[in-house]
């Protein structure tokens, strides 16, 4: 059964569609585990700034039927199709890692190469998993991390996404 991390990012009713993707992804998969919140400015574009943070969690769900349901639960919280690359975003949620699976194609962005480029990815990550290694370089993300010019554009956020009491019904 794979290991999935996946990116959470958010910057229109950041909190609420945070907390509504952790609600849905606890709703759907046992385990689930958060990195801490952070917040960043939008990249490539001028926008309100994204919280961000990463979950993990094990799944026998197929990488195609995941995604799937990801995009589902991006929709529930009225994200739109169709846009710019670089925009205001309600929910993203992306797949990082799917175990130590390698798929680079025209569907799929396996280990997703943003995990290498931005701190709002790469940061939370290390802070979830800091002995995981990158399945392609073999790089320890820790290291790489250490490393990263841009790490300072990330705050820590005190919001605690990951306890019961504050998801609500």
């Amino acid at each position: 059964m794979p290991r999935v991390y996946v990116s959470i990012g958010s910057n229109i009713a950041r909190e609420q569609n945070i907390r509504a993707a952790v609600r849905a992804l606890k709703a759907s998969f046992n385990g689930v585990e958060l990195s801490p919140a952070y917040e960043s400015k939008a990249e490539g574009f001028d926008g309100d700034d994204f919280y961000n943070l990463v979950a993990r969690f094990d799944t026998h769900e197929p990488l195609e039927r995941l995604c799937a349901q990801l995009r589902h639960f991006e929709t529930a919280q009225g994200r739109v199709r169709g846009g710019p690359r670089f925009a205001p975003r309600t929910l993203d949620i992306d797949v990082l890692l799917y175990g130590d699976l390698v798929r680079h194609d025209n569907r799929f962005d396996i280990p997703r190469r943003d995990i290498l480029a931005y701190a709002h990815v790469l940061g939370p990550l290390v802070a979830l998993a800091p002995a995981l290694c990158h399945p392609e370089t073999g790089e320890r993300l820790a290291d790489r991390w250490q490393q990263f010019a841009n790490k300072n554009a990330l705050r820590k956020l005190a919001i605690n996404f990951d306890t019961t009491s504050e998801l609500g019904a």
